[in-house]
């Protein structure tokens, strides 16, 4: 169940994503099509978030330190736009056009979900 609450929170966090920041588009013609590509695409966010970043930050430890942690921002737009690209090639209407609308797009998702995460509880 946890699993399906996390992805639920990560659809919702993309989707105000696509609202808020110009670049990220969900492009379908119903409103069931673009539930249905955004939980699609916030499973694929998941999974490579979930094999990435470990080995990104193991890989950059250095660089985490020497910027106090601000390259993560850079680390979690450039997961944004590499899950836009495996959307792409999955054929899902999900598109971030550029590294700058991928950047603020995993802020709003990043702070998004925080917030979400603190009103749903894993219990």
């Amino acid at each position: 169940m946890k699993t399906v609450i996390r992805v639920i929170v990560t659809a919702v966090a993309l989707w105000v994503a696509t609202v808020v920041v110009d670049g990220i588009n969900v492009t379908t013609d119903t409103t069931a099509k673009r539930i249905g590509t955004l939980l699609v695409v916030a499973v694929i966010f998941g999974l490579v978030n979930g094999f990435l970043k470990p080995i990104v930050k193991k890989l950059g430890c250095i660089f985490y330190i020497l910027t106090l942690g601000l390259i993560a921002l850079v680390v979690n737009g450039l997961l944004l736009w590499l899950t836009s690209w495996v959307a792409g090639k999955l054929d899902l209407p999900f598109h971030v056009a550029g590294f700058w609308a991928a950047f603020w797009g995993a802020i709003v998702v990043g702070v998004v979900s925080w917030l979400l995460n603190l009103l749903v509880h894993d219990d």
